[in-house]
């Protein structure tokens, strides 16, 4: 009996998915499996999949499809984020780090899948509680961003309770390993393997001396605060404004293990699509 008894979709807003969605569900229907989406997407496109609430996509799906690029899977990672639900990504624009397969590749894939000939790839997430209450997960970054002429970000980093140093920067960014070729990595901070259990403190655009990140263990949290000296703080999660910050204001965080499970096919890796993506050309030659 095959795997896939249930197909969840999550689709890119603005990138034309129409030809994607046709070879799912001619899949599905040959296999006898059920294709499920969320409302506003499926309804917008005029598909045949069945329309449901984020809760029970997640619930009901054997396997989600992310059709888009690396910020739809990072949409779907935190739709489904804490189940073992794997999670395929399909890329329909420019090549990112994330997706597995390209939109000619599905029907094999699928049915590589379904028959339980692939490999999962944990993801971690850094997750903290908002100053309103609400908890915000990340699987590339949370970030507190100076505004626009509103002064800079004085933030105090505090590790397990232990004071260890003051950045004055543009932003503070605490990183994944996923997320180090990401806004970290414009920030100066190093490339990370995503099997990495750790996650980065790294300041943008340093206004201080020190300006180097720190690397974390996944089982340590660590603390940031607001100095006086600081201006209001947007919090970016992901790249998505969640709420804002003000001096005296704390924020703590720490690692979620395993949030996400990526599936991998083998047909490319991680530092294949680096080399690509961040045209990373080779070593110096030494005469």
């Amino acid at each position: 009996m095959g795997m896939i008894g249930t197909v969840g979709l999550v689709l890119h807003p603005r990138r034309d998915s129409q030809t994607a969605i046709e070879t799912i569900l001619s899949w599905a229907t040959s296999r006898g499996v059920t294709v499920l989406g969320l409302p506003e997407e499926v309804d917008r496109i005029h598909c045949s999949a069945v329309a449901v609430e984020p809760e029970e996509l997640c619930k009901r799906s054997d396997l989600l499809v992310s059709l888009g690029g690396d910020g739809t899977m990072l949409r779907t990672m935190r739709l489904i984020a804490g189940l073992q639900t794997p999670i395929l990504g399909v890329n329909l624009g420019k090549l990112g780090f994330l997706a597995e397969i390209d939109v000619d590749e599905l029907p094999e894939a699928l049915s590589a899948i379904d028959e339980h000939r692939y490999t999962v790839e944990p993801r971690m997430a850094v997750r903290t509680t908002l100053k309103d209450g609400d908890e915000v997960t990340a699987f590339n970054d949370i970030a507190l961003v100076r505004v626009p002429g509103d002064g800079i970000a004085a933030v105090a980093v505090a590790v397990e309770g232990h004071s260890f140093v003051r950045y004055a920067a543009d932003a503070v960014i605490l990183s994944t390993s996923t997320g180090s070729t990401a806004y970290s990595f414009s920030a100066g901070g190093p490339i990370v393997s995503p099997l990495v259990e750790g996650f980065l403190v790294i300041p943008a655009a340093a206004h201080s001396a020190f300006n180097r990140a720190v690397m974390l263990s996944a089982n340590e949290k660590v603390t940031l605060e607001l100095l006086p000296t600081s201006g209001t703080l947007a919090v970016e999660v992901d790249g998505v404004v969640m709420g804002h910050l003000a001096p005296g204001d704390c924020v703590t965080a720490g690692a979620v293990s395993g949030a996400a499970w990526v599936v991998r096919l083998g047909t490319t890796t991680f530092y294949e699509r680096a080399r690509r993506k961040l045209r990373v050309n080779g070593s110096a030659e030494v005469d």
